[in-house]
């Protein structure tokens, strides 16, 4: 049911069609000396990614691939729906899965780029819009997994605004969401996936017994996992639809706090033997923890604050063998924190670090009895 609305039909990149040199007929030469792609250097999306406040703001994401505008026109599109540019001497370029392809000036597709057309202007623009892409796809998803992390509220016109953005559209349908209340709670009584916004309608979503509807509110939030009440019916209802999460939500791994905790670490991760240092780091690194002071981190918005996990991996030479210790946690000025005091999402992501990183250890053989 993805819904959309005409206006959001017509993504910010269509103003980049008219090429920036049409505004230098008018006698501001100084200002027209600076081409438009200039200033799209930096793309849009970027800034929601280092959102630190508690609601997502509209104005970093409402701008749409401005990059755009260094690409040429497309002149022609098949019917497998790939448009092919004239890049000269009568060869034709195109993007086919981000792979650079070409037509010869009999029209025959080719299996490789001829060199002098690989080396021209057009097919430098088209490969440069790819890595645009790219790296947009990645700041799209990367910032729709903070909104999750954090559950932020997010306005409804940011949804509005990016949907027909197959970029944005990916991370975000399927989404489990939830209505934000006007004192910033969330309404689980109104959740389901995501699938679309609409201005006149509201949001788009199939709810917890597959029935589509419409949500009548100005923000919605994207719960951790560990926050959703009904975690396995909503897992159940994504596999009987068969459909898929752009972000890693609902088949995240959770570990609940246990009740009448009064411990301030936990030791059930102690002992992870690693060959070499290098070895546990490597390994943090490649899950996207950050190593500090002989620690792997996950630092956490949690409850209006913010809550640092950090386990123990080894301070010693980056070769030599190391151990991994206690999984801690401290608060944003960097004092420890009970366990009690922890909040859920920062102790599930703090334990599924720990767990990640342990699960990579040395894991000894040991001899069958004679």
């Amino acid at each position: 049911m993805a819904s959309t609305t005409k206006k959001s039909a017509k993504p910010a990149p269509k103003k980049s069609a008219k090429p920036a040199p049409k505004k230098s007929a008018k006698p501001a030469p100084k200002k027209s000396a600076k081409p438009a792609p200039k200033k799209s250097a930096k793309p849009a999306p970027k800034p929601a990614a280092k959102q630190a406040a508690p609601v997502a703001k509209a104005a970093p994401v409402a701008k749409a691939a401005p990059v755009a505008k260094a690409a040429p026109v497309v002149a022609a599109i098949d019917d497998a729906g790939l448009g092919w540019t004239d890049a000269g001497k009568g060869y034709q370029l195109s993007l086919d899965g981000g792979k650079l392809v070409a037509k010869n000036p009999a029209g025959k597709r080719l299996t490789s780029v001829p060199k002098e057309i690989k080396d021209g202007e057009v097919a430098d623009q088209l490969e440069a819009l790819r890595d645009w892409l790219a790296e947009h796809e990645r700041e799209c998803a990367a910032t729709v997994d903070q909104w999750m992390l954090r559950s932020l509220a997010v306005p409804r016109s940011v949804l509005e605004a990016v949907w027909d953005d197959p970029a944005w559209r990916k991370p975000l349908e399927n989404a489990v969401v939830v209505a934000v209340k006007a004192d910033g709670g969330h309404d689980h009584a109104k959740a389901g996936l995501f699938r679309g916004a609409v201005r006149k309608q509201g949001v788009g979503i199939v709810d917890l017994d597959g029935e589509t509807a419409w949500l009548d509110t100005e923000r919605v939030a994207i719960p951790h996992p560990i926050l959703i009440p009904e975690l396995d019916g909503w897992r159940e209802l994504v596999t009987q639809l068969g459909v898929a999460q752009g972000i890693s939500q609902l088949h995240r791994e959770t570990h609940p706090k246990p009740a009448g905790l009064t411990a301030t670490s936990i030791d059930e991760f102690e002992d992870g033997k690693f060959a070499m240092l290098m070895h546990a780091i490597g390994k943090a690194r490649t899950l996207g923890f950050k190593v500090r002071g002989g620690f792997a981190t996950c630092k956490v918005w949690d409850g209006g604050g913010v809550a640092e996990a950090r386990y123990w991996i080894g301070a010693d030479s980056p070769d030599s063998e190391t151990f991994t210790g206690q999984l801690s946690w401290v608060d944003q000025r960097e004092r420890g924190l009970k366990l009690a005091e922890v909040g859920p999402v920062a102790f599930s992501e703090g334990m599924r670090m720990a767990s990640s990183i342990y699960a990579a250890r040395v894991v000894e053989k040991k001899e069958e009895a004679s």
